[in-house]
């Protein structure tokens, strides 16, 4: 797009316009908003981070400016938890800028051992729970987010990987003295507070259905596969709760319309080289007539392409997808009434 555009903010999404005015805002000021983000935000806004380059003065007034007109009538700005990742902090803004943010993220605030674990990247802690009972490794594993736990679950074996997935179906609740006990043996590596005397809820046949729906392509199969000769029911079941990117056709022109507000062309096209027809006309009918045969001559014109690029974006715009689902802004459709 155009930098002389009259409009300064069109074609940035959401996430976009975030980055740009957390980096306008400086180091102290963006590490207090980041504390009160959760992973999945601040991976998305170090990712668009990483991406800006030669942003102009006029676009960066144009964001700070709409970001007043937004909070000026609130009193209040909704957040959500304080646990993030650091991987791609270090990666959006190098390891010595985001340490300095993280520890001021971190300063006053109190982050339990499993906690912790979500700021680590997923070889790490794959490492930490490698030779621990494949139980204590199912409950570590239900209790990161989906995404991470399923880069987790790529560092094991296929014998591993099966086990743990089959006993995270089968997990309802924690005992607190379990957690407890866990959580303690995490503290004693990382500093932080406690994991409170309630049970907790982790895991079952959602939970699974979710790591699922980010294990590769090629790791799924095999996966699934696995499930299926131990229990073919608890397969059936993972499947038809796993969100894929064909059932976005069941998302309302509403839903599929905010999805598209954050996906880019780039992206949407390589993921549409992929998709049944069906789909490619529903997202045509929810863009702009111009934006449509844009779309359509750009997917036309474009020569043959890996399937893992497809399946790459396919998983990004699922992404968002799963992320404005979980914002409660859309709702996905699928089997009965779940939602991930």
């Amino acid at each position: 797009m155009s930098e002389e555009n009259d409009n300064p903010l069109e074609g940035l999404t959401t996430i976009e316009k975030s980055a740009i005015l957390l980096i306008s805002l400086g180091e102290s000021d963006a590490a207090e908003i980041l504390r009160h983000l959760g992973p999945k935000e601040v991976q998305l806004i170090g990712e668009a981070m990483a991406k800006l380059d030669n942003v102009p003065q006029s676009r960066v007034e144009a964001v700070v400016a709409s970001f007043m007109d937004q909070v000026s009538d609130q009193t209040g700005i909704g957040i959500n938890n304080d646990r993030y990742i650091r991987a791609m902090l270090n990666e959006a803004l190098g390891e010595e800028k985001a340490k300095t943010l993280l520890d001021r993220i971190l300063m006053n605030t109190n982050t339990s051992g499993l906690d912790t674990l979500r700021w680590m990247d997923p070889r790490q802690v794959a490492e930490i729970i490698r030779y621990e009972h494949p139980q204590i490794q199912a409950v570590v594993v239900a209790f990161l987010e989906p995404d991470q736990a399923a880069n987790v679950l790529s560092c094991f074996d296929d014998k591993v990987r099966l086990d743990v997935l089959l006993r995270v179906a089968a997990l309802e609740r924690v005992q607190p003295q379990a957690l407890q006990e866990l959580n303690d043996i995490l503290e004693r590596q990382f500093a932080g507070g406690t994991a409170g005397s309630q049970s907790a809820s982790l895991g079952g046949v959602q939970s699974a259905a979710n790591i699922m729906n980010f294990v590769e392509s090629s790791m799924e199969e095999e996966v699934m596969g696995g499930i299926k000769d131990v229990d073919e029911h608890l397969a059936d079941q993972i499947s038809d709760l796993m969100f894929v990117f064909d059932n976005l056709i069941d998302v309302d022109d509403r839903g599929m319309q905010a999805i598209l507000r954050e996906i880019s062309t780039d992206v949407l096209v390589l993921a549409l080289k992929g998709a049944e027809t069906a789909l490619q006309e529903k997202i045509f009918r929810n863009m702009s007539k111009r934006a449509a045969e844009l779309l359509a001559d750009d997917l036309e014109a474009k020569g043959p392409v890996r399937i893992s690029e497809v399946e790459d974006s396919q998983k990004e715009v699922l992404n968002v997808a799963r992320r404005l689902a979980d914002e409660g802004k859309i709702m996905l459709g699928g089997s009965g009434e779940e939602m991930i």
